[in-house]
């Protein structure tokens, strides 16, 4: 696309302003000219080629455009003839290098960076007009007809809206236009010099699709004299002083973004509001660079006035508090996670009056190649380990769901849902032995041996990136359990979990169903320190389940058990419990933190499962665990499924229950498909 702008003239009606200077290089505000703010909103919208005509003070305009020192491919084409002819001449001139699509504008047009991104964003041939503008005397009229501009000038009124001379063209109706102007300009007819080039377009109008594009209020003006200069000053002023908001998750700026920045930037005053980490972490990836790193970066940022915090993926708290004239976004989040949030902004917005501005999103390899090395970083063992206690205190509350096999950590992994303008996801997923060894047909006895579950480990992390906590079944002898702690740290698993019981490994769901013997403190803390001493980073947590309550042994002895866990370097207890009412669990989370505020609690809500993540966290409970539904949910599917083969003699009748392979395949990573990747 090449932007045409016709600066030939002289613009006599300027009085004595434009006495060394063409009229473009009118300063319009502090340090801006008419055209300089041109070429800036080109710059930012996009563009690349530029063909200037120049004809009045031809060298001083060169001069000037040079020393702007635009990322811009310029041409110049000098009309000699300047004041002998019109811009249909100059036009003319510049025929042989305008052979594409064309954004052609008067040089002594100024508009608002809206507008040219509209006529940009327009499918197919536009120009600009104002509805709802009165008509001017003297100045260019468009006449519509069934939707089409069918005839500009200045002599027109009926069936015409206010124009402005700027326009979108593509190649092949400029090429019919153009061709016109060749012809009137080689007729040998002076008259066909000194006109408008739009008596050209006129007498071809209906074999070109130009479409009127209203742009209502927005400032497109043309300046003509010294009060269209001051009104126009006017205009730009009220429009710098115009508040813009716009929010970013983002820790890695690329270029796409500077370029979102530079356009909302352009619109007035920009705020930017930085996602909390929380809120990051609920509906995208946890963030690599934390809140203070990520909104000191967005500081330093040219163009941006101010930067606050977001705290959730809804804009209502900002939008209410800030009330900005204008919400700028890419637009991307109209299907998808964000959908909701960007209905409920736009609701926002009409209550007062307020603008959504949308911008193609960058879908460039590149950035798509920034977004797979951070998913790749945060996959890697140590970036992954420490997750598990940044969330801790980045939410306050975790949720982890089992996962035991690649494909159940994808489903932990990628499970999203949407809810109240935000969206919510699993912390962390549980490797339980319970669940590992019914993968296998194998009782949870620990029969699955340290290196089979390992091996599980991974295959989960080679497609995941979230932490891990592993289920450590009794831990073992202490030697081994030393060994296993380096082994489980090394790997990058965020917490591994030991239960206070000793001998053969037992489901704590049989009870005192089966004889189950609960280890002696003692021996048990010496376990637990043993494990602390032989870990190399402060990243991973040895957690200590107890099963006092399990075993009935009622809420003193967990408590007793847990202070002295703690005391022997416990990251976190985990309190468990077979009964449907919570209460001896809630009892003992409220004795426990009246002493302790600070150490994680751990719950597995199998049986209490009627209780919501805020009751828990409003209770104190740190990390919910839920351990087995996965498992316990694909099994009945995968039962039905056979018997109704085996009752039909065919599959068709199972088809309604079974997921279509296609959107199997889709949670599973391939770095030839980009939509794999979170953009």
């Amino acid at each position: 696309m090449t932007l045409l702008i016709l600066d030939s003239g002289r613009g006599s009606r300027m009085g004595d302003i434009t006495d060394s200077h063409p009229k473009c290089m009118t300063e319009i505000s502090a340090g801006e000219t008419i055209l300089s703010r041109q070429l800036a909103l080109a710059v930012s919208a996009g563009l690349k080629n530029v063909v200037i005509t120049t004809g009045y003070l031809g060298e001083v305009l060169e001069d000037y455009v040079r020393s702007l020192d635009m990322p811009l491919d310029i041409t110049f084409v000098r009309n000699d003839e300047f004041d002998k002819t019109n811009y249909i001449w100059s036009i003319y001139l510049a025929r042989h290098i305008l052979d594409d699509d064309i954004i052609l504008m008067h040089g002594d047009l100024v508009f608002d960076s809206l507008v040219l991104d509209e006529v940009i964003a327009h499918e197919g041939s536009c120009m600009t007009v104002s509805a709802s503008a009165p008509l001017p005397e003297k100045d260019f009229k468009a006449v519509i007809e069934d939707g089409k501009i069918v005839k500009v000038g200045i002599e027109f009124f009926n069936n015409a809206a206010a124009a402005q001379p700027l326009y979108k063209l593509t190649k092949q109706d400029f090429r019919t236009w153009l061709d016109n102007i060749i012809a009137y300009c080689e007729s040998g007819i002076d008259e066909k010099r000194t006109c408008y080039a739009e008596k050209a377009l006129n007498e071809i109008s209906c074999e070109c699709e130009i479409r009127p594009l209203d742009v209502g209020e927005l400032l497109c003006s043309e300046i003509d004299n010294a009060d269209d200069l001051e009104e126009v000053s006017r205009k730009l002023d009220s429009i710098k002083h115009r508040s813009v908001y716009m929010c970013f998750s983002t820790d890695v700026i690329h270029s796409g973004h500077i370029a979102i920045i530079r356009k909302a930037a352009n619109l007035g005053r920009l705020t930017i509001g930085v996602l909390s980490d929380a809120a990051v972490a609920g509906y995208k990836r946890f963030p690599l660079l934390p809140f203070e790193e990520r909104k000191t970066m967005f500081e330093n940022i040219s163009g941006v006035s101010r930067v606050v915090d977001q705290q959730e993926l809804s804009y209502r708290e900002n939008i209410m508090r800030l009330r900005p004239d204008i919400v700028v976004h890419g637009d991307d989040w109209r299907s998808g996670v964000q959908r909701t949030v960007r209905e409920e902004t736009i609701a926002l917005l009409k209550e007062y009056g307020g603008r959504l501005v949308e911008y193609p999103y960058a879908y460039d390899e590149k950035y798509i190649e920034l977004e797979r090395r951070s998913l790749a970083e945060l996959s890697t063992p140590a970036i992954r380990r420490s997750r598990l206690k940044k969330m801790l205190s980045i939410k306050g509350i975790v949720t982890a769901i089992e996962a035991h096999s690649g494909l159940t950590g994808l489903i932990a992994e990628k499970t999203v849902v949407y809810e109240n303008g935000g969206a919510r996801q699993f912390d962390a997923m549980w490797i339980s032995s319970l669940c590992d060894s019914t993968a296998r047909g194998k009782p949870d006895i620990e029969l699955v041996d340290m290196t089979s579950r390992y091996r599980t480990v991974d295959e989960i992390m080679e497609v995941t990136t979230k932490p891990i906590i592993f289920d450590g079944d009794t831990g073992g002898l202490t030697e081994h359990f030393v060994y296993n702690v380096r082994t489980l740290e090394r790997m990058g698993v965020s917490m591994v979990v030991i239960e206070d019981k000793t001998g053969l490994k037992k489901n704590s769901l049989f009870g005192n169903e089966v004889v189950q013997t609960q280890a002696d403190i003692k021996d048990f803390c010496a376990k637990i320190n043993a494990g602390k001493r032989a870990q190399k980073t402060s990243d991973f947590m040895i957690c200590a389940r107890i099963e006092s309550l399990i075993l009935e042994k009622g809420v003193e002895d967990a408590l007793e058990r847990a202070f002295a866990y703690t005391e022997a370097g416990a990251d976190a207890i985990m309190i468990h419990s077979r009964k449907k009412d919570p209460a001896e669990v809630f009892e003992f989370v409220e004795k426990f933190r009246a002493q302790d505020a600070d150490t994680p609690i751990v719950v597995v809500p199998t049986a209490f499962d009627s209780v919501t993540e805020e009751e828990f966290k409003a209770r104190g409970v740190n990390v919910v665990i839920y351990a087995n539904q996965l498992t316990r949910s694909s099994f009945p599917a995968m039962k039905k499924a056979a018997e109704m083969i085996l009752k039909n003699h065919r599959a068709q009748e199972c088809d309604d229950i079974c997921m279509p392979f296609g959107e199997i395949i889709r949670l599973i990573p391939d770095d030839i498909k980009e939509d794999n990747y979170g953009r």
